[in-house]
């Protein structure tokens, strides 16, 4: 620490610890709070081989790597703010330290929004959430931050600064680097700055939630096909399996959660399109609007296990997944996830999309029992040419269970690209595909 506080003596740092239940802690916790302290700091750990580890508020201190600790711990979370807000042309940039909700806030003052819904908004940073292209059951109507990022300002690992995109909505010149980033895990450079595209607040909010029961799967299946032939354009088509429906609701059963945004008649006609279709043997419709219908998704997306705080001795381990299969396979694939709790003996829950083909699982259970669980899930998700990725486990299961599956066939692209940018193994070394 005294090297680098000799370096930067106006830095915030503080002494990290080397051990962490999650890993990819840090020897030194840094803190900057501008662009030119980050470039500094990278030019300083490529120049001493020094290994750094980047996040944002930690929340995905969880999600891969196989490093109980790097040299450095660089966090954004002070690097944060809104730089650049045009109204007019629904385009704002922000710090990549600024936390998601607070932005949320701030444009919805102005009627507009980011059109993503990430999990655990309260916690996540806008980097963060950009790094690791989260998305929720909105990804449907509208997209991921693959769609939504138009520009970004990112730092290599030898301390060059580059731009990619721009700040227009109409920026078709050159390769498209953004998408070089998002989701990269921090692997080949640090996100600085993010430029998204907005989209106004919808007038009318509407949520259709749909109990079925565990014998009538078919049916809703059938009812989803259907529902996907009519004129409805939802937001959301989202299966819900029956322990977190009970969680959300209290009530402990198979459902459908239709989100639907638009003008409030708009709205009103879709609602009854889908009161009209739904079979006679779904228990109930219920509508919820505005809070209700924001209320009920907020609490799906705070289901995930997050890198904030310790467990406790006694706390069953708990495991966040991220499996995808094509739309038609989600509700079987969901299936499988509720028939591991009695097998493995885990509190299962999960939900999954319709209109995107991602499910997000959650598993509680002793490691022996999760473990297993991975394993059958990887086996049923392979036969439907699918695939499980561990979002969220201790660092200690990391060691035997590979969070992110198989190399792909194309692996070594991701091994050129990080060669290229980062030949010295710098930054987030292990977190991303392959040990990347």
């Amino acid at each position: 620490m005294s090297d680098l506080k000799s370096a930067f003596p106006e830095l915030a740092m503080e002494p990290g610890s080397p051990d962490s239940w999650l890993g990819n802690g840090g020897h030194v916790h840094v803190y900057p709070t501008s662009e030119k302290e980050v470039v500094g700091l990278l030019k300083f750990a490529y120049d001493h081989g020094k290994s750094v580890s980047v996040q944002g508020n930690g929340s995905k201190r969880g999600f891969g790597g196989l490093k109980e600790s790097y040299d450095v711990l660089l966090s954004l979370s002070k690097y944060t703010g809104v730089i650049e807000h045009s109204p007019g042309d629904m385009v704002v940039t922000v710090k990549a330290g600024t936390a998601f909700h607070e932005l949320q806030a701030y444009l919805a003052k102005h009627q507009q929004q980011v059109s993503l819904d990430p999990a655990m908004p309260h916690l996540s940073t806008v980097g963060g959430v950009i790094a690791s292209n989260d998305s929720g059951p909105k990804r449907m109507g509208y997209g991921s931050a693959r769609d939504i990022v138009l520009g970004l300002k990112v730092v290599y690992p030898d301390g060059t600064v580059i731009r990619t995109g721009g700040k227009v909505v109409k920026n078709v010149a050159g390769y498209d680097m953004n998408k070089l980033f998002i989701g990269s895990m921090g692997t080949i450079g640090v996100i600085t700055e993010i430029t998204l595209k907005l989209m106004p607040l919808p007038k009318c909010e509407s949520l259709v939630f749909i109990p079925f029961q565990d014998n009538r799967l078919d049916e809703l299946r059938s009812f989803v096909v259907t529902q996907f032939d009519s004129t409805l354009e939802p937001t959301a088509f989202e299966f819900i399996s029956p322990s977190l429906a009970e969680q959300l609701t209290g009530r402990k059963q198979w459902a459908l959660a239709i989100g639907l945004e638009d003008v409030e008649s708009s709205v009103i006609y879709q609602e009854n399109i889908v009161k009209q279709a739904v079979p006679k043997e779904a228990a109930d419709v219920y509508i919820f609007r505005s809070e209700e219908a924001r209320a009920f998704w907020n609490g799906l997306m705070n289901i995930s296990p997050n890198g904030m705080g310790e467990p406790s001795e006694q706390a069953a381990i708990k495991v966040g997944l991220k499996i995808g299969v094509k739309n038609i396979d989600v509700l079987q694939m969901l299936a499988e996830c509720v028939a591991l709790q009695q097998r493995h003996n885990l509190v299962v829950y999960g939900h999954g999309g319709f209109g995107h083909g991602l499910c997000h699982v959650v598993l509680q259970g002793t490691s022996e029992d999760v473990e297993a669980a991975i394993q059958a899930l990887r086996g049923t998700a392979k036969k439907l040419n699918g695939y499980v990725i561990v979002k969220h486990i201790p660092f200690f299961l990391r060691r035997s269970i590979n969070v992110w599956g198989d190399k792909p066939d194309y692996f070594s692209l991701f091994e050129g690209i990080k060669a290229s940018i980062d030949p010295r193994r710098v930054l987030n070394e292990t977190r991303f595909i392959g040990g990347i």
